[in-house]
């Protein structure tokens, strides 16, 4: 196994662990409302993602199901950093999560061009019937809307994540099947 293998089969398991406390951390960040508007953009994308219906790997499938979820969180958050440097002072959070996309980088090596642009592009998308500039516009509609990721945060149990280098192969296929060119 390379190194690059045992990296990612020793962190995505923590990423699964944390992902309830990320995107919580992440809401209260989005609540405060101190990051100017494109980091705070990149962040509700990243959440917003969550409770899209179709993602990328669907949630059910064992071992990978909520990895996805991972990536666009690490993925909005460099999104946000690069958008506004000083969100990492402001919310070391996304400081974190910006650094840890470097991994999902090495892993998808060509095709992580194409999950940043995927990532940039679920802007547009709603889920739940509520798009970003609904979220980022409406008081009522972010508060609804966090109050719905505290909620997802409370219920989501980690799934499994076996330390099988065949994980890795079948995330990486996946997403290079799924991701638009």
């Amino acid at each position: 196994m390379t190194d690059l293998q045992n990296r990612c089969l020793d962190t995505f398991p923590e990423w699964l662990r944390a992902l309830a406390s990320d995107a919580a951390e992440l809401g209260e960040v989005l609540s405060v409302g101190e990051l100017a508007e494109p980091a705070r953009r990149h962040v509700a994308v990243g959440l917003n993602y969550l409770f899209k219906s179709l993602d990328l790997i669907p949630d059910g499938i064992e071992d990978l199901g909520f990895l996805d979820d991972a990536f666009v969180l690490r993925v909005a958050a460099a999104l946000a950093v690069e958008a506004n440097p000083d969100a990492v002072r402001q919310a070391p959070i996304l400081g974190r999560l910006a650094n840890e996309a470097g991994l999902v980088s090495e892993l998808l090596g060509k095709d992580y061009g194409r999950l940043v642009n995927y990532v940039k592009g679920q802007g547009k998308i709603a889920a739940r019937g509520r798009s970003v500039d609904e979220i980022l516009g409406s008081e009522e509609v972010r508060s609804g809307f966090l109050q719905e990721v505290r909620g997802w945060a409370t219920s989501y149990a980690a799934p499994s994540f076996t330390r099988d280098e065949k994980n890795l192969i079948k995330l990486s296929a996946f997403l290079s099947a799924k991701l638009p060119s």
